[in-house]
Protein backbone atom coordinates (compact mmCIF):
# COMPACT_ATOMS: atom_id res chain seq x y z
CA UNK A 1 0.00 0.00 0.00
CA UNK A 2 2.64 2.73 0.82
CA UNK A 3 4.63 2.27 -2.23
CA UNK A 4 1.58 2.39 -4.60
CA UNK A 5 -0.11 5.99 -2.82
CA UNK A 6 3.47 7.61 -2.80
CA UNK A 7 2.95 7.48 -6.66
CA UNK A 8 -0.72 7.88 -7.17
CA UNK A 9 -1.65 10.74 -8.65
CA UNK A 10 -5.24 10.81 -7.64
CA UNK A 11 -4.37 11.33 -3.96
CA UNK A 12 -2.12 13.89 -4.07
CA UNK A 13 -5.25 15.47 -5.96
CA UNK A 14 -7.48 14.68 -3.79
CA UNK A 15 -5.32 16.24 -1.23
CA UNK A 16 -4.90 19.54 -2.57
CA UNK A 17 -8.86 19.54 -3.50
CA UNK A 18 -9.62 18.85 0.62
CA UNK A 19 -7.38 21.39 1.65
CA UNK A 20 -8.94 24.12 -1.38
CA UNK A 21 -12.32 23.50 0.94
CA UNK A 22 -10.62 23.55 4.54
CA UNK A 23 -9.25 26.84 3.36
CA UNK A 24 -12.44 28.22 2.12
CA UNK A 25 -14.04 27.61 5.21
CA UNK A 26 -11.44 28.54 7.62
CA UNK A 27 -11.97 32.32 4.87
CA UNK A 28 -15.50 32.04 5.44
CA UNK A 29 -15.18 32.61 8.98
CA UNK A 30 -14.63 36.50 9.72
CA UNK A 31 -11.80 37.82 11.76
CA UNK A 32 -12.41 38.72 15.57
CA UNK A 33 -11.73 42.65 14.32
CA UNK A 34 -14.34 42.22 11.65
CA UNK A 35 -12.36 42.45 8.42
CA UNK A 36 -12.14 39.94 5.57
CA UNK A 37 -9.53 37.71 4.91
CA UNK A 38 -7.27 37.92 1.94
CA UNK A 39 -5.37 35.17 0.48
CA UNK A 40 -1.70 35.50 1.87
CA UNK A 41 -0.36 31.83 1.31
CA UNK A 42 3.02 30.55 2.57
CA UNK A 43 5.50 29.22 0.24
CA UNK A 44 6.97 25.71 0.96
CA UNK A 45 9.35 23.49 -0.59
CA UNK A 46 7.37 20.38 -0.30
CA UNK A 47 9.07 16.89 -0.07
CA UNK A 48 8.09 13.58 -1.16
CA UNK A 49 6.15 15.09 -3.76
CA UNK A 50 5.19 13.75 -7.01
CA UNK A 51 6.93 15.92 -9.89
CA UNK A 52 3.59 17.28 -11.43
CA UNK A 53 2.50 18.27 -8.28
CA UNK A 54 5.49 20.51 -7.12
CA UNK A 55 3.97 23.57 -8.21
CA UNK A 56 0.17 23.21 -6.61
CA UNK A 57 1.79 21.97 -3.48
CA UNK A 58 4.45 25.04 -3.68
CA UNK A 59 2.44 27.05 -1.21
CA UNK A 60 0.53 26.13 2.06
CA UNK A 61 -3.02 28.18 2.02
CA UNK A 62 -3.19 30.85 4.52
CA UNK A 63 -4.80 34.94 5.12
CA UNK A 64 -4.40 37.94 6.11
CA UNK A 65 -6.95 40.21 7.75
CA UNK A 66 -8.14 43.22 5.46
CA UNK A 67 -8.50 45.70 8.27
CA UNK A 68 -5.86 44.27 11.44
CA UNK A 69 -3.50 42.48 8.96
CA UNK A 70 -3.46 39.24 11.59
CA UNK A 71 -2.67 35.93 10.12
CA UNK A 72 -5.67 32.52 9.89
CA UNK A 73 -3.50 29.53 8.30
CA UNK A 74 -6.25 27.20 7.39
CA UNK A 75 -5.75 23.25 8.25
CA UNK A 76 -4.35 21.07 5.94
CA UNK A 77 -4.36 17.49 4.72
CA UNK A 78 -1.50 18.55 2.65
CA UNK A 79 0.92 19.30 5.15
CA UNK A 80 1.78 18.65 8.83
CA UNK A 81 2.51 21.82 10.75
CA UNK A 82 5.97 23.21 9.47
CA UNK A 83 7.17 20.30 8.97
CA UNK A 84 9.22 19.52 5.21
CA UNK A 85 7.70 16.34 3.60
CA UNK A 86 4.39 15.81 2.84
CA UNK A 87 1.87 14.56 5.99
CA UNK A 88 1.25 11.42 3.08
CA UNK A 89 4.69 10.46 3.52
CA UNK A 90 5.10 11.08 7.39
CA UNK A 91 2.19 9.09 8.05
CA UNK A 92 2.73 5.91 5.68
CA UNK A 93 6.89 5.63 5.69
CA UNK A 94 6.94 6.35 9.36
CA UNK A 95 4.26 3.27 10.17
CA UNK A 96 5.77 1.11 7.34
CA UNK A 97 9.42 1.11 6.94
CA UNK A 98 12.49 0.26 9.41
CA UNK A 99 15.96 0.11 8.81
CA UNK A 100 15.76 -3.52 7.90
CA UNK A 101 11.98 -3.73 6.25
CA UNK A 102 12.33 -5.13 2.66
CA UNK A 103 12.50 -2.16 0.06
CA UNK A 104 12.93 0.59 2.59
CA UNK A 105 16.11 1.66 1.24
CA UNK A 106 14.97 2.53 -2.27
CA UNK A 107 11.52 3.82 -0.75
CA UNK A 108 13.49 6.48 1.55
CA UNK A 109 16.33 6.98 -1.50
CA UNK A 110 13.18 8.02 -3.66
CA UNK A 111 11.96 10.49 -1.66
CA UNK A 112 15.23 11.42 -0.33
CA UNK A 113 14.12 10.22 3.44
CA UNK A 114 17.41 10.09 4.95
CA UNK A 115 16.98 6.84 8.27
CA UNK A 116 17.68 9.43 10.88
CA UNK A 117 14.42 11.86 9.41
CA UNK A 118 12.18 8.31 9.57
CA UNK A 119 13.64 7.35 12.99
CA UNK A 120 12.95 10.81 14.64
CA UNK A 121 9.19 10.63 12.75
CA UNK A 122 8.81 6.91 14.08
CA UNK A 123 10.03 8.77 17.93
CA UNK A 124 7.15 11.55 17.75
CA UNK A 125 4.57 8.77 16.82
CA UNK A 126 5.21 6.44 19.52
CA UNK A 127 6.63 9.35 22.22
CA UNK A 128 5.14 12.82 21.32
CA UNK A 129 2.00 12.26 19.24
CA UNK A 130 0.28 10.49 22.34
CA UNK A 131 0.89 13.02 24.65
CA UNK A 132 -1.12 15.71 22.25
CA UNK A 133 -4.51 16.78 23.46
CA UNK A 134 -6.29 15.45 19.75
CA UNK A 135 -4.97 11.88 20.77
CA UNK A 136 -5.83 12.00 24.70
CA UNK A 137 -9.27 13.17 22.91
CA UNK A 138 -9.46 10.49 20.08
CA UNK A 139 -8.23 7.57 22.01
CA UNK A 140 -10.90 6.42 23.78
CA UNK A 141 -13.08 5.68 20.76
CA UNK A 142 -11.41 3.32 19.50
CA UNK A 143 -12.16 -0.44 20.28
CA UNK A 144 -9.54 -2.35 20.44
CA UNK A 145 -7.39 -0.08 21.50
CA UNK A 146 -5.05 1.49 19.58
CA UNK A 147 -1.35 0.21 20.15
CA UNK A 148 0.92 3.17 21.11
CA UNK A 149 4.16 1.42 20.23
CA UNK A 150 2.65 0.73 16.93
CA UNK A 151 1.53 4.09 15.59
CA UNK A 152 0.53 5.09 13.22
CA UNK A 153 -0.42 1.67 11.64
CA UNK A 154 -2.41 0.83 14.75
CA UNK A 155 -4.43 3.75 13.65
CA UNK A 156 -4.87 3.07 10.73
CA UNK A 157 -6.09 -0.43 10.95
CA UNK A 158 -9.40 1.21 12.98
CA UNK A 159 -10.37 3.27 9.80
CA UNK A 160 -12.75 0.85 7.36
CA UNK A 161 -12.67 0.68 4.11
CA UNK A 162 -10.17 -0.11 1.44
CA UNK A 163 -6.33 1.60 2.38
CA UNK A 164 -6.59 4.26 0.67
CA UNK A 165 -10.06 5.61 2.82
CA UNK A 166 -7.67 4.62 5.98
CA UNK A 167 -5.02 6.81 5.01
CA UNK A 168 -6.85 9.71 4.02
CA UNK A 169 -9.33 9.25 7.28
CA UNK A 170 -5.75 9.59 8.90
CA UNK A 171 -5.06 12.61 7.35
CA UNK A 172 -8.42 13.87 8.20
CA UNK A 173 -7.92 12.78 11.70
CA UNK A 174 -4.40 14.99 11.90
CA UNK A 175 -5.66 18.41 10.51
CA UNK A 176 -5.82 19.81 13.97
CA UNK A 177 -2.10 19.44 14.41
CA UNK A 178 -1.13 21.37 11.24
CA UNK A 179 -2.30 24.76 12.78
CA UNK A 180 -0.69 26.73 15.43
CA UNK A 181 -3.74 26.83 17.97
CA UNK A 182 -4.58 30.05 20.48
Amino acid sequence: MCHNLLHDPKIFQWLYRVDEALAEESRGIRCVCGGKWHRADYPRKPRGCLRDFRMPYASRFSFCCSHCRKRRTSPSVRFLGRRVYLALVILLMAGRLTARTPGAQEVCALLDVPGRTLRRWRDWWKQDFPLTSLWKAEVACYLPPVHREDLPLSLLARFAGPPIAAVLDGLALLTPLTIRQR
